[in-house]
């Protein structure tokens, strides 16, 4: 394999707001120092989270690595399903780094696939805290989402989508049965909540 590539999603479980889903690859030669300290971005604050992020795109300037980052909205979630807008997702990050199904090992978190063609690909359960190629996918799928959800949160102030970044916290929720649905919100996700109204 001349290539190791690390996929992994965030927003599965948000009330509004795209998935993202994010691809790191690197040239199986890579030095692995690079990653010391990694951790999935779950246990990392927002400030780590955008370091390791600048950090990638560092890499991708310097040709150490590349990475890419799909956000797919939630029309497409309420129409087709989570579980096909992540492998959409998979599709395009694959796609835009022009991975061939042969050349690559693909490392998944949890239960994420990549299309059967690519034979060379290995899904772990609690990836993202195991191995650093998926913990840096997962960091930069996070940091592409809450920045587009903070970006919606001047278009919606009322709902605080900054702070929450779509996720059904109390607040959200208060906010979505005082204010209703914006299009941003996942209708498939926020049943129970508009039929509580």
């Amino acid at each position: 394999m001349s290539h190791i590539v690390g996929i992994d999603e965030a927003g599965r479980g948000p009330l509004a707001g795209p998935v993202a889903v994010g691809a790191v690859r690197m040239p199986d030669k890579f030095d692995k120092r690079f990653f010391k300290g990694i951790k999935d971005s779950k246990q990392l604050s927002p400030e780590e989270r955008e370091f390791w992020f600048a950090l990638a795109e560092e890499g991708r300037r310097n040709n150490e690595l590349d990475f890419r980052v799909s956000l797919v909205s939630e029309k497409v979630i309420d129409r087709h399903g989570i579980a096909y807008a992540i492998r959409l997702g998979i599709k395009r990050v694959l796609k835009g780094l022009e991975i061939v199904g042969s050349d690559s090992q693909i490392f998944l978190d949890g239960g994420i696939k990549a299309p059967v063609e690519f034979k060379h690909q290995l899904t772990v359960i609690r990836g993202d805290e195991k191995i650093p190629v998926i913990s840096l996918a997962s960091i930069c799928a996070k940091v592409v989402r809450d920045r587009k959800m903070i970006n919606f949160s001047k278009k919606y102030p009322e709902y605080d989508f900054d702070q929450h970044k779509g996720y059904g916290t109390r607040m959200h929720r208060l906010a979505i049965q005082k204010y209703g649905l914006t299009e941003l919100h996942r209708r498939s996700f926020t049943r129970r909540l508009t039929e509580a109204k």
